[in-house]
């Protein structure tokens, strides 16, 4: 009797559900990974626009006003480019905009970033565990930021 080689059923469907168990595992740290990363790009950006915004501050004793709450960083760029900032960042780690206000007497600002869900406010303020919470920097501190374990 001939031996043929090769694998077996058995064997074979014991490797998919090896590979499956370990997929089960791997995917949902990855995807945890690439939002923690989101968060923390988006928290770099942010520092850097405040940075420049404090040297625009140290020059003219006031910070670029934006009249309306809530709108979109690119209009601090003609403010910030390219003598302090060589291009503000307009879009967080989420590919959203940041939001920005100043004060209407142009001695504060806030910039927000919405979150993974894009519904993040700057309402609660402290640490927050969901990815979907805003992060918030206001004159040149977090108020509302990613800390711990990240949750959904």
């Amino acid at each position: 009797m001939r031996r043929q080689k090769g694998f077996t059923l058995v064997e074979l469907l014991i490797v998919v559900a090896i590979i499956g168990i370990l997929a089960g595992i791997a995917i949902p740290n990855m995807l945890s990974a690439i939002n923690r990363a989101r968060q923390k790009r988006s928290m770099a950006d942010m520092h850097l626009i405040g940075t420049a915004l404090e040297a625009y501050f140290v020059d003219y004793n006031y910070f670029p006003r934006v009249a309306m709450a809530g709108v979109a960083t690119t209009n601090w760029s003609v403010y910030l480019t390219p003598q302090y900032i060589r291009r503000v960042p307009e879009l967080d780690g989420w590919l959203r905009q940041y939001l920005a206000k100043t004060s209407t007497t142009g001695q504060s600002y806030t910039i927000l970033s919405k979150g993974r869900a894009g519904t993040g406010t700057e309402a609660s303020g402290g640490p927050q565990t969901s990815f979907d919470a805003g992060i918030v920097f206001t004159n040149g501190q977090f108020v509302q930021w990613p800390e711990g374990l990240q949750t959904n």
